[in-house]
């Protein structure tokens, strides 16, 4: 049960749930490849996964659905996932369930290390791209971590940190941007964040910070929940509340900057998946992180497959429908969920 402006009211059933959610994901995957803004239709898509001789035949149709739409079908579930649990994580650390996934400067920090890199390296390439996002991800999180520590690694001082630097990295980003007219051209497709034109051969290179931010978050799930009943108790717990922030700060970092490297920066999913998922699962931390990855991305693909037909035969930025769907989702669920005490509930583990 969970308390609502009106009262209680009970939660599905986890089994229940669970299926649903799985059989829901289970279709968007599906419709991430069957659907698309070209001259391959749903019809011809079918038929190829059904293994139709004739459609099977078609080099055209086997590198449309293989060759575009899966990649971006499996960029999507990683990103989504990523920003899931790195939002639920982030919400949890700084007990602030308003906290989103650019908090730490991630997003920021990447923007900076691709356009300088774009600016005064002549960076062009895709992969020169993800390499400097990801490197500027991690570094601009560092430097967070860095001017936030301290005797107590506080969720303010975090939270302040994290703002003020993110500041200052996106004045450097406008100065370069503003000296340099060839920058700009090629950084602003990147920042409206989109899965077009992503490769398996890219999630290769993302997968080592991806898996070591999953692991992470995987050890830390005793620790976080411990700390989301505040930091006495956590440390009458046996848990270091500094330790721990630190670590999870480092897990959101992975998550996060893989993601902004694979994709640019997305807004609002790493917000509102963990919502999505306490709205189901309560207290208990371990489902909401495994429900806010899952929310996360069937979110990301939903959005995905929306931005090729929304505008067909062009693609709107995934990025840009996640704003427009997201913020009044959000809204309707802070109005429901009476969120505005800024806590997050927490505990079980």
């Amino acid at each position: 049960m969970f308390r609502s402006a009106a009262g209680s009211r009970p939660r599905p059933s986890p089994l229940v749930a669970a299926f649903a959610i799985a059989v829901i994901l289970c279709g968007l995957m599906v419709a991430s490849l069957l659907v698309g803004g070209g001259d391959v239709g749903v019809g011809r898509s079918l038929a190829f996964l059904l293994g139709d001789t004739g459609a099977r035949a078609d080099e055209h149709l086997a590198m449309v659905v293989t060759q575009l739409r899966f990649p971006r079908t499996i960029v999507a579930i990683i990103t989504g996932i990523s920003l899931g649990i790195a939002g639920c994580v982030l919400q949890t650390v700084t007990r602030n369930p308003l906290a989103e996934t650019g908090l730490l400067g991630v997003n920021a920090g990447a923007a900076l290390a691709v356009v300088a890199g774009i600016s005064l390296l002549a960076a062009d390439t895709a992969p020169a791209l993800l390499g400097l996002a990801l490197c500027g991800a991690l570094a601009a999180s560092a430097v967070v971590l860095l001017v936030a520590s301290g005797a107590k690694l506080s969720p303010l001082r975090l939270v302040l940190a994290g703002v003020a630097l993110s500041a200052t990295f996106r004045g450097a980003t406008s100065y370069l941007l503003m000296s340099d007219g060839a920058a700009y051209d090629r950084y602003r497709f990147w920042v409206l964040g989109s899965l077009s034109g992503v490769d398996l051969v890219q999630v290769y290179w993302v997968l080592p910070a991806v898996a070591g931010g999953l692991l992470l978050v995987l050890l830390l799930i005793r620790p976080l929940a411990a700390l989301s009943l505040g930091d006495d108790i956590a440390a009458g717990l046996g848990h270091r509340p500094r330790r721990t922030r630190i670590l999870a700060a480092a897990a959101v970092t992975l998550l996060t900057g893989a993601s902004v490297a694979l994709c640019g920066p997305i807004a609002f999913l790493g917000l509102l998946a963990p919502h999505l998922a306490r709205s189901l699962t309560g207290p208990n931390l371990a489902r909401q992180l495994l429900l806010s990855g899952v929310f996360g991305a069937g979110i990301m693909i939903a959005a995905d497959v929306a931005a090729r037909v929304v505008i067909a035969p062009y693609e709107a930025p995934v990025s840009v429908l996640l704003a427009v769907i997201g913020g009044p989702v959000l809204i309707l669920i802070v109005r429901s969920r009476r969120i505005l005490t800024l806590r997050v509930p927490g505990g079980a583990a």
